[in-house]
């Protein structure tokens, strides 16, 4: 200037902020939402293996989690006074104190439940004769001196025992005092004395002072060693006959453990350390493995050694509880991994995707540039600052909202996933912008795919792509996927067939439709001929949008199956053990129900179908029969047959047991109807002829044969010939007419169906029930005829199966990564559209001036969509169900659908396609591509020709 001053400029940023405001908020939002899930995802991972490390720990019986040192009374050796002062309280408390600061991290104690003292390891035979002996034998009693009684108790009656005077190993008199419990049982109360024989001088007696009550049953301090709050009753081992006895547990004065070394029950001093849970990780479960085999028999046990003693030993069963846990973590993760792969694989391509359509907005803003002497470091400068200003911030804050969101977890991988996003947008959006001006390129040229051949080197990059996922694949077909462990390649098995798939599709997809063209052309409308040869050379259908689709609805197909999965096992494995929508049975198995409840049950509002079953396990097989081997079966607690062998070994020829279930054909056939059992060939056990109703009380012989349905394994071991067998509800010949694989309630695959009219003992000991009773009515009229019966529900029976943090946590990242899957597909339609909107609204301003309607327009640009979108929904169903074909043999869901409950993982939970999970989001596709397209149309009718078709206008 002529003033020498230079021109002031406007800063780039804030001038290209301000010019496309819109597309900056957009592309804002975009990283928020995918930084926040990129973060999140790991700490939620960290937050459901915490919490389940957690659960485990405290919910294990406190006897096997916690840390147990003990080291037998000093040695015989030693003088008096050393022995007795080596078991007092003072020492005691030290050598403790020193133990729980000698745990290695992260092991730690709950040190407001830490209890030692002295306790006998030989239980004393009682011989008071105000002793109950329930088979003529006196119970055997345990002494334990242990601090912190008052702490964890309460006092019922009586006095708190204590030690007026100095006990020492002379005493012949201490204090003591019992849970209420024990003195209901063993007939004690305040004032009792119980005697100890002493190796020198008279006994040593122990007298009752007082009665406590637990202040927390279930804690450590009274559940490590059940015995101290509970007596038991138990079988004595020793004699030839059935005869039990009491046992239990007296609590001395915290001082009077030198008592106990004149005793000879072996006495023995113990630290019992509860482990402390709240400040444990998922990811500690590794290193505190690694402590408790140190203390068990490593390192960490020579240093325990040196604090209380060189005999001194480590007892716990807390590495096993760890382990298990890691077991399930471990089986659980392979299957998260391919949720996490895969809607980050499609993130990544959808934020590829998004750069890619600012780059082809801003593509003549940028050829002015450079054709005007712009370099291209300088552009792709300010392009990475531009970017920055928008993504950083909104990187950060997605990390931020995702921290808050998640409490527990690392931190760290949830930055790395974070910084890794914005990464990725801020290097890809300039470089992809950057490397389309590398040369300058001629103004108007056409952008369909008519002039955009693919050079070799592509078309080389594409056939190496396609060779390596075909690879793969292939290994990892041949391979499997049940080796253990989280595996990359079976991770990624959706993007390599998404990314086979749209390799392939992308190439053959303008074939076709350039050849429906040809006789559309020859019909007098135009509408077809444009959409099919535009939709044949639009852009919108390219590899990355294209792959985008198909990862989304591969992993939204694959997470869907993987839901619908667990809850159809724990469907299965509900009816399995229940056997109906609910049941009322014995607390025995040879319960048998009343008329009058029966009757009862029948009457209730809600009951659809009563099924009365006569269930009789131990069934012994005919001899001639039985050596065919199979298990026989056996009933549970609740009186559901497990399978397991009940016989066996004990006769002749290997005779085996079996299960014998009595039915109504008639209801039977209603209730595997309903439920969904195999279809029951009813018309097989008609009682007629031998197998008639026999009169009262006539008694069944073994002329009579009954016809049967037997399991396939039994019906093989029986074959077709009549055979003879004993049963409590007669005795008869049954011969085989048919077999059906399961029975309702009874998870065994060895069992006869038989018609219980034909029995001798008809009265039912289970009743099955469909439909939906009032769960406390039917529990009413089940304890208003007595309290041997029991009620379950199907429905209280499924729920038992999530009753794990692990479990419920890895349900909701994949309910999360469906969710994910299905927006970011939507999305990804969105973006391909966008992308050639301006070149489709040139289109319709140019054929109205030519007469085209408001409604032509319309179609033509939905009939144009949409061979894209159904390209797109049928490449995704067929990538989601080759997915799930590839990776069902080697997935196990048990762990996620079953695991933590006793009885229930009885077989492999597959994974198998979800029609609804393929379906609906390819169909969701589909329907948006069309609903934008209309809208588009729409909005374009509403602008006149001359604002689109503006003089000098490139499009």
């Amino acid at each position: 200037m002529s003033d020498g001053k230079r021109a002031a400029s406007a800063p780039w940023i804030r001038t290209r902020l301000r010019t496309a405001p819109g597309a900056a908020v957009a592309l804002a939002v975009l990283v928020l939402v995918t930084a926040f899930l990129a973060a999140a995802f790991p700490r939620a991972v960290d937050a459901y293996e915490t919490k389940g490390l957690r659960h485990d720990i405290r919910l294990a019986d406190a006897g096997r989690s916690a840390v147990e040192v003990s080291r037998p009374q000093p040695g015989l050796e030693l003088p008096r006074e050393q022995r007795e002062a080596g078991v007092r309280t003072p020492e005691l408390r030290r050598i403790g104190g020193a133990l729980g600061k000698a745990l290695p991290d992260p092991l730690r104690a709950d040190m407001s439940s830490v209890a030692f003292g002295v306790r006998t390891l030989k239980p004393v035979l009682a011989t008071e004769p105000w002793l109950p002996r329930p088979d003529t034998v006196p119970p055997q009693l345990s002494y334990t001196a242990q601090t912190g009684l008052k702490e964890h108790a309460r006092l019922v009656k009586g006095a708190w025992p204590t030690t007026p005077d100095a006990v020492t190993a002379g005493s012949r008199a201490v204090r003591g005092a019992v849970t209420e419990e024990t003195a209901a049982a063993l007939n004690m109360k305040v004032g009792s004395t119980l005697r100890l024989p002493t190796a020198v001088g008279g006994p040593l007696t122990v007298t009752v002072t007082g009665i406590v009550a637990p202040r927390d049953p279930g804690g450590s301090y009274w559940s490590a060693d059940p015995l101290v709050r509970t007596p038991s009753l138990i079988p004595d081992p020793a004699s030839p006959f059935p005869q039990n006895y009491w046992t239990g547990t007296v609590l001395l004065a915290e001082d009077a453990g030198p008592a106990l070394l004149a005793t000879a029950t072996e006495p023995s001093l113990f630290w019992r350390f509860p482990p402390d849970a709240s400040a444990l990780t998922g990811p500690d479960g590794a290193r505190l493995t690694a402590v408790v085999n140190s203390l068990e028999s490593g390192p960490g046990l020579l240093k325990v050694r040196a604090i209380a003693g060189d005999t001194a030993e480590v007892l716990t069963g807390l590495g096993h509880i760890v382990q298990a846990n890691a077991r399930m973590r471990d089986a659980i993760s392979p299957v998260i991994a391919v949720a996490a792969l895969g809607i980050g694989s499609v993130a990544a391509v959808v934020l590829v995707m998004t750069g890619a359509l600012i780059a082809a907005r801003r593509k003549a803003e940028l050829a002015l540039m450079r054709s005007r002497g712009g370099s291209l470091r300088g552009i792709g400068g300010r392009l990475l600052a531009e970017t920055a200003v928008t993504v950083v911030p909104a990187s950060a804050l997605g990390l931020l909202l995702a921290v808050l969101a998640v409490g527990e977890g690392r931190w760290w991988p949830a930055a790395l996933a974070a910084t890794g996003v914005g990464l990725l947008v801020c290097v890809a959006l300039p470089l992809r912008t950057t490397l389309q001006h590398i040369r300058p390129t001629l103004h108007g040229a056409r952008e369909d795919m008519v002039s955009a051949r693919p050079s070799r080197r592509r078309t080389v990059a594409e056939l190496t792509l396609l060779v390596l996922a075909v690879g793969a694949v292939t290994a990892l077909r041949r391979r499997g996927t049940s080796g253990g462990g989280t595996d990359l390649l079976v991770s990624g098995a959706p993007v390599l067939l998404a990314l086979i798939a749209a390799l392939v599709l992308v190439r053959l997809y303008p074939l076709p439709l350039r050849l429906a063209a040809r006789p559309v052309a020859r019909l007098r409308g135009a509408i077809g001929f444009l959409s099919l040869a535009r939709a044949g050379r639009s852009s919108a259908g390219g590899a990355l949008p294209l792959l985008a689709l198909l990862l989304a609805l591969a992993t939204a197909a694959f997470g869907g199956s993987v839901i619908a999965g667990i809850g159809d096992a724990r469907d299965d494995a509900a009816l399995t053990t229940v056997g109906a929508d609910a049941r009322v049975s014995g607390k025995s198995e040879r319960a048998t129900l009343p008329d009058e409840l029966v009757r009862t049950v029948r009457g209730l509002d809600g009951v659809r179908n009563a099924a009365p079953l006569r269930v009789e396990f131990g069934v012994t097989m005919p001899e001639t029969a039985a050596g065919g081997g199979g298990a026989g079966s056996g009933p549970d607690d609740s009186g559901t047959d497990t399978g397991a062998d009940s016989g066996g070994g004990g006769d002749a020829a290997g005779a085996r047991a079996t299960t014998m279930v009595g039915v109504d054909p008639a209801s039977y056939t209603r209730l595997a109807r309903t439920t969904g059992l195999p279809d029951f060939p009813s018309g097989l056990l008609k009682a007629t002829g031998a197998s008639a109703p026999l009169p009262e009380g006539a008694k069944s012989g073994p002329e009579r044969v009954l016809p049967v349905i037997a399991s396939p394994a039994v019906a093989a071991r029986l074959g077709k010939e009549q055979h003879a067998v004993d049963t409590l509800s007669g005795n008869f010949k049954v011969q085989v007419v048919g077999t059906v694989e399961r029975v309702a309630s009874l998870a065994s695959t060895n069992f006869l169906i038989v018609n219980s009219a034909s029995l001798e003992q008809r009265v039912p000991t289970t009743l099955l029930l469909t439909g939906a009773p009032d769960p406390g009515k039917l529990r009413a009229a089940a304890d208003g005829n007595g309290e041997e019966f029991v009620v379950q529900l199907r429905s209280e029976e499924r729920a038992r199966y999530v009753n794990t943090p692990m479990q419920a946590g890895a349900e909701r990242i994949y309910l999360a990564a469906v969710a994910a899957g299905a927006g970011y597909a939507l999305l990804a339609v969105l973006l391909s559209l966008l992308q050639t909107a301006p070149e489709r609204k040139t289109l319709l301003a140019r054929l109205r001036t030519m007469g085209l309607t408001t409604g032509q327009g319309r179609r033509l640009l939905a009939f144009e969509a949409t061979p894209q979108a159904l390209l797109a929904a049928g490449g995704g169903l067929l990538t989601g169900w080759a997915t799930i074909v590839l990776l069902s043999p080697g997935i196990d869901l048990e762990p996620l659908a079953l695991a933590g409950v006793a009885g229930s993982g009885t077989s492999p939970v597959t994974l198998r396609a979800d029609l609804w999970s393929l379906a609906l989001p390819a169909a969701g596709v589909v329907a948006l591509a069309a609903a934008v397209a209309g809208v588009q149309a729409w909005w374009a009718s509403r602008r006149g020709s001359i604002t689109e078709l503006r003089a000098g206008d490139s499009r």
